[in-house]
């Protein structure tokens, strides 16, 4: 009998520490926070991974996994599927979601350009304006992603017409390098350091540069607040704290960044990023990184901006009530210390 229950409180015994591992198990992998990213060599989006390679997110005591995707319109689609929990990408989306009914809003704020460059392949000289768009086909990262709303824009502010271009999806870095040198596309837009690349070699230039703030309100017409952590409302709404932790690693990595040389900064990087030229990566980080925000502030007139360019052309925006309180917070991102 002492036997019997011997082995029976050691069954039970085995039992509860199952469970318990199993408990500690779920607990552990409900605090990890999965981010994914819009393409996370890009410069646009080198908050993240530089917060990640200073050890930022640890010292909030945050397990965050980054996830690369490289087109930002598929990382929303893993959002609003529950398989991450934020994404870093274009505030954008935040607009374009609301007017489907989707509640997502930027939680800290990166930049007020895009960053963006819409390129022309040294092919096709004619093409002198967004006006000359019409019958060529557009490279952009993807369809549904912001740079197909800044594509569509300008083409519906040169006068063109739906139909009048037709945009592709070629993402960035080499395929989009390839796609313009096969002549799939006459002209697309892309980031750094796939700009600074296709300028070296000389098989495209700028047409239209969106990687300053003043380049970007001669562009579009405004501040136009681009990459940013956006969450959906009701996930940030259900975890204050997690959220201000975040919030307080992306502020401190901008902080960084605007007090930090591009050098500096480059070293920090994975050194794929450069893609076989570090210089050249420096060289375009220290163009282009005046783009970020110094605080993860959303820029006043950013938002009314962003609304503008989507009411042009997109048929989900155009006419609706569109509430932008809600596609934004300054909470967490004021309140760190």
């Amino acid at each position: 009998m002492r036997s019997s229950r011997s082995l029976f409180h050691t069954v039970a015994f085995s039992a509860l520490l199952t469970a318990a591992s199993l408990t500690a198990s779920a607990a552990s992998a409900a605090d990890k926070i999965t981010i994914m990213v819009g393409g996370y060599e890009k410069q646009i989006y080198l908050p993240a991974k530089l917060a990640e390679s200073l050890g930022y997110f640890k010292d909030e005591g945050l397990d965050v996994e980054l996830l690369n995707e490289a087109a930002g319109v598929d990382a929303e689609n893993q959002l609003l599927a529950g398989a991450v929990q934020g994404v870093v990408g274009f505030y954008d989306h935040c607009v374009d979601l609301q007017a489907k009914g989707k509640f997502v809003e930027s939680i800290v704020q990166f930049s007020q350009a895009p960053g963006e460059v819409e390129m022309v392949s040294s092919k096709h000289p004619d093409i002198k304006s967004p006006a000359d768009f019409k019958g060529k086909t557009l490279g952009v990262t993807g369809l549904g992603s912001s740079t197909n709303f800044l594509t569509l824009f300008m083409a519906s502010k040169a006068g063109l017409k739906p139909g009048d271009v037709v945009t592709v999806p070629v993402g960035a870095g080499g395929t989009f390098i390839a796609a313009m040198q096969q002549d799939q596309i006459q002209a697309g837009m892309t980031t750094e350091p796939t700009i600074s690349r296709l300028i070296k070699t000389g098989e495209a230039s700028v047409l239209v540069d969106m990687r300053t703030v003043e380049s970007t309100r001669k562009a579009l017409g405004g501040t136009y607040p681009a990459a940013s952590l956006y969450m959906e409302a009701s996930w940030v709404d259900a975890h204050k704290e997690e959220a201000q932790k975040l919030a307080n690693a992306f502020v401190k990595t901008l902080k960084y960044i605007n007090t930090h040389s591009a050098a500096e900064i480059a070293d920090k990087m994975p050194k794929d990023f450069y893609v076989g030229d570090k210089d050249g990566y420096i060289k375009a980080l220290d163009e282009g990184k005046g783009m970020f925000t110094p605080d993860g502030v959303m820029p006043e007139d950013g938002p009314k901006t962003v609304l503008a360019v989507l009411s042009e052309f997109s048929k989900n925006v155009k006419g609706k009530q569109i509430d932008l309180s809600k596609t934004y917070t300054t909470e967490f991102v004021k309140n760190v210390q």
